[in-house]
């Protein structure tokens, strides 16, 4: 059996966040921080920190990672990453001496805009919005307004700079064209007290995914009918209950696939499927690739050739 080994991101700590990487000085901001770089830039790398940012694409083409998503940028990439969500741009068709502006970026924490919208009802309007940060949000059709917007936060100060950043907020709430990067998500809908069954059930999959259940045991805990829990279940998750199951199974194979050297043989088995065939197949379904290619791809998060 293999050893398993950390292959998790790096903590981004405030110490490091020097003008000389790209980062305003700290005084000179309030609660948004405007943050560019060019590529290659020691601020490339697997990594995660406490506030989201705001990531646009000016420059250059390449693999982006986000959480368990693997996927594909190029200029006028704008995506949304929460707190603790891991992520990174690898790119690859970069001229020999680099790129001078390659990301234009803002960061902002949680707790101000969370504590503001207590108090101010218009702000509430983004909380699904940071709500969706968690999984990593990729939105299109708005990276010319974003790349004005980015540019006019950047200039201004005080309270215009918060004006400005109020603007985009708002531009990206009202986007309908957007997509979720990383797992799954619960959705709102008008039956509270159902949603809060539901609720409880996915954190108990969440906990146990790796266990055996059937849908009317969990429907039975629950309080619910079989045929209510299943409604309940695809009105609050947007998945039927088996779709749920394989693509959190999946997500936190992923998870393991990237920070430990288990065999894909035992990733399988420790998370709850007690079918290879079926594992490799449910995979390949979801993340549109073996677990083998998973890995490797995922391999050049760090930087190194993929």
């Amino acid at each position: 059996m293999a050893t398993p080994r950390s292959r998790g991101p790096e903590l981004e700590h405030d110490v490091g966040r020097t003008p000389s990487l790209g980062y305003e000085p700290a005084g000179s901001y309030g609660s948004v921080r405007y943050l560019e770089h060019g590529f290659p830039n020691p601020l490339v790398r697997w990594h995660y920190h406490e506030e989201y940012e705001l990531h646009l694409i000016v420059a250059t083409r390449g693999k982006v990672f986000v959480g368990d998503y693997i996927g594909q940028f190029e200029p006028g990439h704008l995506v949304l990453t929460g707190p603790r969500l891991p992520h990174n741009w690898i790119s690859t068709d970069v001229p020999e001496p680099g790129v001078a502006l390659r990301d234009m970026v803002l960061q902002f924490g949680d707790a101000p805009l969370r504590q503001a919208a207590a108090l101010i009802p218009e702000l509430a309007e983004a909380l699904p919005l940071l709500e969706r940060a968690r999984h990593g949000v990729e939105f299109f059709g708005l990276s010319e307004a974003a790349r004005e917007r980015f540019g006019r936060v950047r200039a201004a100060h005080g309270l215009q700079r918060l004006a400005e950043f109020a603007t985009l907020l708002d531009l990206l709430v009202r986007c309908n064209d957007y997509r979720l990067l990383s797992t799954v998500q619960l959705q709102s809908f008008d039956d509270d007290a159902a949603l809060a069954h539901i609720s409880g059930i996915v954190d108990y999959l969440i906990e146990h995914y790796s266990e055996s259940f059937s849908m009317a045991e969990l429907a039975q805990r629950s309080g619910m009918t079989e045929s209510s829990f299943s409604r309940n279940f695809r009105r609050a998750t947007g998945n039927s209950y088996t779709d749920f199951v394989n693509h959190l199974r999946i997500n936190k194979a992923c998870q393991l696939l990237m920070e430990t050297d288990r065999y894909i043989t035992n990733v399988c088995y420790d998370v709850g499927f007690n079918n290879v065939a079926n594992f490799n197949r449910r995979f390949l379904q979801i993340k549109g690739m073996t677990p083998k290619e998973f890995r490797r791809q995922a391999e050049a998060r760090f930087g190194s050739a993929a």
